[in-house]
Parts: structure tokens; sequence; C-alpha cells
């Protein structure tokens, strides 16, 4: 059977595969908090619609300070200068028996190099370079487009800051295993045992309360 994993998908379930039980296998839905949610949908949304040349002074003028000081940081990049490919853009690529996908924030293009803008209004993955995100979402524009010249850039909109992974050949190799090697984990999983230990000791966790 043919399955689709998108990067939040992996990510839950090498970090905790109780988690990726009952959220993608048992489908349940937990409460999230919605004002850091909402502000991050704002720049998201106001970057798609400046990217594809629509009207957005009435949002603009709608937007708190603090949103307003990140959006006009991000408007200001130099990516926002480049060719436009496309903006909330889904792509997926097929590796092994699997598809691997997503959704880009943005594709943009300058001569022959392309670059997937990921706008982070947390923080940048620790581990960009190997972070499911840019392994799955690089190896769909190389695929599609048919290109080595991709670059991921991960916007870090509360340091100010960017982290640039370019690919390599020696990544295409690299990312193709690591992704077919955790697809056949979870093809063998079955249910996750009960709780031993948990890696949020905080209790952060939107399961802890049904967690045990």
């Amino acid at each position: 059977m043919y399955q689709q994993y998108s990067p939040n998908m992996l990510k839950t379930f090498e970090e905790c595969p109780r988690k990726f039980d009952f959220r993608y296998l048992q489908g349940i839905q937990m409460p999230v908090n919605d004002e850091i949610f909402e502000f991050g949908k704002n720049i998201h949304a106001l970057a798609s619609y400046y990217l594809r040349k629509e009207n957005i002074d009435k949002m603009e003028k709608s937007l708190t300070d603090k949103e307003s000081k990140v959006w006009n940081y991000l408007k200001s990049s130099k990516y926002f200068g480049y060719d436009v490919i496309n903006t909330e853009y889904n792509l997926a690529v097929r590796i092994g028996k699997h598809f691997f996908g997503g959704r880009l924030d943005a594709l943009v293009k300058n001569g022959e190099q392309y670059y997937i803008l990921d706008y982070k209004t947390g923080s940048a993955p620790k581990n960009a370079k190997y972070d499911y995100q840019t392994m799955i979402y690089t190896l769909c524009v190389h695929e599609f487009f048919k290109t080595d010249k991709v670059i991921f850039v991960y916007i870090d909109l509360r340091h100010k800051d960017e982290v640039c992974i370019e690919l390599t050949e020696s990544l295409v190799s690299e990312y193709k295993v690591k992704l077919l090697q955790i697809s056949e984990k979870i093809d063998t999983f079955e249910h996750a045992p009960k709780k031993q230990s948990c890696i949020d000791e905080s209790n952060n966790c939107e399961f802890s309360i049904i967690c045990y």
C-alpha cells in the first residue's frame, strides 16, 4: 500500500512513536496554542500574497507591532526579489514504494539556481542539513525540475538569521537512504507500547493527559 509521508509525520515518529500512534494512526486531535498558530499563519499568508503580487495594503495595516516588525524583515529579504515559481506549493517525490512530500512556503529562482524558502516564526532546526523538511523538499525540487541547483533557505524570523543548505550529489544519495530507512521502520510499526519514559519531561506534549 502506497503512503505519503510529510516531514511532520517523520519527525513525530522519530521523536515519539506513541505520539505518532495517537496523531496519525488513531487520528486524535488535541488543542494547540492558537496565538502562536495564528501569528505564523498571518505571516505566511502575507508572504504568499506579496510574492504573487497581490494587493496587501489592508492586510499590512491590520498587523500588530510584532507582526509588522517580522513582516518588514521578511519582505526585505533578497530572495523576495528573485523570480517566483510558486508559493504554498505542494510537491511530492516517490522514493521506494512510498511518496514523501509537503507544502513549500515558496520556491524562487535566480538564474539557474532554485531556492526553497521556509519561514520560521520560531527557530530554524538545530540540524537543518538533515531535517526531514530539508531532505524531502530538496529532493522534491531536484526530481520535479530535474536540477541539482537547489538551495534550501530557512529564514529564522525570531533571530533575524538564515540557514542555507545546498544540495549536492552525495546529499541526494544520503537523503534517499535516510527516508527509506525511516519509512521501513514505520511500515513494520504496529502499536506504540505504553509509556515508559518521555523525552519531553516538561509535559508540554499535547498528548500528555492521555498518555500513560
